[in-house]
This record gives structure tokens, sequence and C-alpha cells, in this order.
């Protein structure tokens, strides 16, 4: 019988599991945190104590950890490779640079395994209601041994080729938007306390007109209430934004807003904010203008 294995359970790992779950597909997961295990073992998840354990016979393994030196410790340095089923699928979810995407591919191609390039957009509240966006690529018979587990976690999936690294290509050039219109949210919120603008009265105008972006809505109401729980982290932006600007490096693409946008991810992160929701970039603006951006009632 075809098992799955998922290894990465923090806040995007869990609900992409609870989803998996919920469609009535057996799943055994693996997560270094004890803390995370348990919160899988409760969602009903099979909890193993080693990454081997989680894998050993699973035809398809979904890895949902921060980078590729992750991924490729996942499954090269704790004996997951040996553990799989022969021919099996790895599911890469995580934001990697596109070099290193085909590295893996190759790495897990000389194991004799099969790896989709499956990176996700959503965040925490795309993977706990299973509409997450996919940038995929990989041969037929990955998309095959997936597509149960890409319907449950995702509400649209690109198909981008059958190369793997073109989905990381897709998605490093994605968070090249998302990092931008998340500091460029921050820095409208910035100039209008110091301008004198309402906070409150500011996120209406701006959210209802022209200047309006899908980071402007879903961030600004988080900076307004000063909310630091994260659904994702500063550092989690420094490192896409970081794999945005290698990405122009080795094609030689200038990105001026790119960089701008890292160095400010870089300073909230520097001050501390780093394992803190990623709208806490407004906290080096913050520092940046001696100005509060929260609204009355969130002070």
């Amino acid at each position: 019988m075809a098992e799955t294995c998922l290894i990465g359970l923090g806040a995007m790992g869990l609900g992409m599991a609870k989803n998996i779950l919920k469609a009535g597909m057996d799943l055994r997961g693996f997560d270094l945190s004890p803390k995370a295990r348990e919160r899988f073992a409760e969602a009903g998840g099979r909890s193993f104590d080693s990454a081997a354990d989680a894998a050993e016979g699973c035809d398809l393994l979904v890895l949902m950890v921060v980078n590729a030196e992750q991924a490729r410790a996942a499954v090269f340095g704790s004996g997951v490779a040996e553990a799989l089923a022969p021919g099996a699928t790895v599911m890469l979810c995580s934001t990697v640079a596109p070099d290193d995407a085909r590295a893996l591919a190759a790495e897990l191609d000389g194991a004799g395994l099969v790896m989709l390039d499956a990176p996700v957009s959503g965040g925490q509240v795309g993977a706990e209601a299973g509409t997450l966006t996919l940038m995929t690529s990989g041969p037929e018979a990955a998309y095959g041994r997936a597509q149960p587990v890409l319907d449950a976690i995702a509400g649209k999936v690109h198909r981008l080729g059958d190369v793997p690294g073109l989905g990381a290509t897709y998605k490093v050039v994605h968070q090249l938007a998302a990092g931008v219109h998340l500091v460029a949210a921050a820095e409208v919120m910035a100039l209008g306390a110091r301008a004198g603008c309402d906070p409150e009265k500011l996120f209406e105008i701006v959210s209802t007109s022209a200047g309006q972006s899908w980071m402007f809505e879903d961030r600004v109401p988080r900076i307004l209430a000063g909310e630091t729980a994260p659904t994702s982290t500063v550092d989690i932006f420094v490192k896409d934004l970081g794999l945005v600007l290698q990405t122009g490096r080795d094609c030689a693409t200038p990105l001026p807003l790119s960089a701008a946008a890292h160095q400010m991810m870089l300073a909230a992160s520097a001050m501390g904010f780093g394992k803190l929701d990623d709208s806490c970039v407004i906290r080096a603006y913050e520092a940046l203008t001696g100005y509060s951006t929260k609204s009355p009632e969130g002070d």
C-alpha cells in the first residue's frame, strides 16, 4: 500500500498535514521538535522519533523544511534516502535557489529517487485552508504519485515543465514581488505616521485605491494591532530575498528594489525580530523615524 511521509511539521507543514489527513490519507511524519510531533499526533498523524523511521517504506516524501541545506540533511543525513521505497518521489515544497533544486534532484536521481520541485505560496493561512499555490516541475511519474497530496493541500497547481528547478525559479521570482510589496506596505505606514495620517484611515484609503496590494491588505492589520505571532517570519524573508538577489546575480539582472527590501528585513532581524511575524519589518522603520505606526488601541 502506498504510504506518505511529511518531514517538517511547523506552522505550514502542520496545516498541510491536517489537510492530507482530512482527505483520508494515512500520513507518517517527523519534525526535530517534540512539540511539533505531538501536535501532529494529536491531529491524527503517525508520529515517529526519527526521520528514517517515519520514511520507512514510503513512496512519497513531502519536505516542508526551511532551506536547501535542511532538505539535503533530511534526505541524505538521516538515513531517509535508504529508508524510502525504491523509486520513491520526493516532493520539495521549500523555497530554494534554482541551482540548489537542480542539484538536489540530481542527487536524488543518483539514489534511485525522483524529485517533484513544488515550492508553495500562501503562508500559514493557505496551508491551514488547503488553498496553497504550488509552482511545480518534474517528471510525469512524480506527479502521478503526488497528485492526491496536491489535491489536498492546493487551491492552484501550476505545472511548469518536466525539469526540476523550474518550480524553484518561478517561486524565487514571485518572492521578489511578495518581499518588495511587504516592505513597501511598511514604508507607506511609516511615512503616514510621520506625516500625521490616522493609521486606520490610511489603511482604508490605500486598501481601496490604486496603491492596494495583497500584502498591504494582509499585513497592515497586523501592524496596526501590534501583532508579532508569526505566520511567516522576518528571517524567512531575509532568506527568500537573499535567494532573489542570488538569482539576479546568476543571470546578470539588477534588482535595486529587492536589495533595498532585503536591507530592511535584515535591519529588523538584527533588532531581534527575526523569529517574529514578517510584518515586524515595520519596527526597523519605527527605529529610523521614532514614530509608532500602531493604532492607538494597539499601543
